[in-house]
């Protein structure tokens, strides 16, 4: 037998003890499976998320015919149906106007009708403004196609000029392009604080 025969013959019994080696090693070295590990969400977790299809911490951005560019976020968001409406929850938008304005809005949960070209916003609604304004409201609804707003019920706004309180509000521009406006109606009452108007 010449040495390259006697060299395969050698490797054809050192070759699979050595694979044999290294896999019993594997099975040694590795560390036990904890069968009793839970799972990282809590049981009402689970269980909404069975419920229906949803969407954690969306994002939606867009620009507006004029130049407004507008942003929304949420924690959690699932879609509508025929007869059901698209749900949020823990909404805020930021809509930054071309005139350089800026507003931001804030509210508990949400809804949108794609049809009627609304999205309601409810529960905790904050509307604040670069120029100091900070509007408070339980009910928003807003169209989707462009800047405007209103809130059917009462309103509380308080600013640099005092606190006012209101039976409802109209957001809008009044010209098309033009600056966005605030309109309270319906048994309009401004406290007037000179301190703060001063400052």
């Amino acid at each position: 037998m010449d040495r390259y025969s006697r060299m395969v013959a050698f490797l054809k019994v050192l070759l699979p003890l050595t694979a044999l080696v290294l896999l019993s090693t594997l099975f040694l070295i590795s560390r036990g499976v904890d069968t009793d590990a839970t799972i990282p969400f809590a049981e009402h977790e689970i269980e909404e998320r069975m419920r229906g299809q949803q969407v954690t911490a969306p994002f939606f951005s867009g620009t507006t015919a004029q130049g407004d560019e507008i942003t929304v976020t949420a924690s959690i968001a699932r879609p509508g149906g025929l007869a059901a409406p698209a749900v949020a929850t823990d909404l805020q938008a930021v809509i930054k106007m071309a005139d350089g304005g800026r507003l931001t809005l804030t509210s508990n949960s949400g809804e949108v009708y794609l049809d009627k070209d609304i999205a309601s916003f409810s529960g905790d609604v904050v509307i604040t403004s670069t120029s100091g304004l900070e509007v408070t409201t339980d009910l928003l609804n807003a169209t989707l196609s462009g800047i405007s707003a209103n809130s059917p019920g009462p309103v509380t706004a308080t600013g640099p000029i005092g606190v006012l309180n209101a039976g409802s509000m109209q957001l809008e521009t009044k010209t098309q392009g033009g600056p966005l406006q605030m309109l309270f109606n319906n048994g309009v009452k401004l406290v007037y604080d000179p301190q703060k108007s001063e400052r």
